[in-house]
């Protein structure tokens, strides 16, 4: 056969020829490609650390806020709970000593069952011992007592919304440091290498966003734990309300004093 005469031979001839140079080619600008990258210098890898070291002086103190925004959102879900205000299992020796009208025994099952419902029961029962039985006197000197004992919780509350308001003022005070240095270079070797202004840009966005980053969350953990603050503390004033019924219908206490 004659393969010079064959049409269907030199379509594929010219097929062939035209997928070698095709992969001639590709296999040439992969080559350049390959060149360029290794020719191309690294790119610096950008870690917390350089970020730290990027925002200068400035964050120091916001990573002592830090630290101080996840101390305090453990410390306080440690210690705002409802069962450590409201205390139930201190409930029984309560009734038991509050039906037998025994002060004494009341004030030992405020020993027994340590918290923040006894520690303020405790003065209740004290007054009681101390010849003052109304219902008056004994819901004031709770009142007293109920007023210093729930704030000392809350105020570790506080500290996290004082944290959520320094935070963004640390980052914003690192932003003008880092702008007024910015400003500096530029009067003194002038717009003609901006490469030099890139620490100093750097130092103010970094701050102001790290200050930010940590006011979010401890403005959330502060409203979080506030509100379970106010959700127990609430439960208390139930639970002493109860403990007072019962030490006026069992006669401990009398509705107007003896005086």
């Amino acid at each position: 056969m004659n393969t010079k005469l064959n049409p269907f031979y030199c379509v594929v001839r010219r097929f062939a020829f035209a997928l070698w140079l095709s992969v001639c080619f590709a296999s040439l600008a992969q080559g350049q490609s390959e060149s360029a990258v290794a020719a191309a210098p690294a790119e610096e890898t950008i870690t917390i650390w350089t970020m730290f070291q990027q925002g200068g002086w400035a964050m120091y103190p916001l990573l002592a806020f830090s630290v101080a925004t996840v101390g305090l959102a453990v410390y306080c879900a440690l210690i705002i709970k409802e069962k450590r205000f409201t205390q139930p299992e201190a409930t029984a020796d309560l009734r038991a000593a509050i039906e037998a009208r025994d002060a004494s025994a009341a004030l030992g099952a405020c020993d027994a069952h340590p918290g923040y419902m006894t520690d303020i029961l405790r003065l209740g029962f004290e007054t009681v011992s101390d010849g003052y039985a109304s219902v008056a006197e004994v819901n004031e000197a709770l009142e007293e007592r109920a007023g210093k004992v729930l704030a000392s919780p809350l105020v570790f509350v506080q500290y996290l919304q004082v944290v959520a308001s320094v935070s963004p003022m640390m980052g914003l005070l690192g932003t003008v440091s880092g702008m007024v240095k910015a400003f500096r270079n530029i009067a003194a070797q002038g717009l003609g290498k901006p490469e030099l202004l890139a620490n100093n840009i750097s130092e103010a966005l970094v701050t102001t966003a790290s200050g930010l980053l940590i006011a979010i969350p401890a403005l959330m953990c502060y409203f979080y734990f506030k509100n379970k603050y106010m959700a127990a503390s609430s439960g208390i004033y139930e639970r002493l309300g109860e403990m007072t019924r019962l030490m006026k219908k069992n006669g401990m206490v009398a509705e107007h004093s003896a005086s």
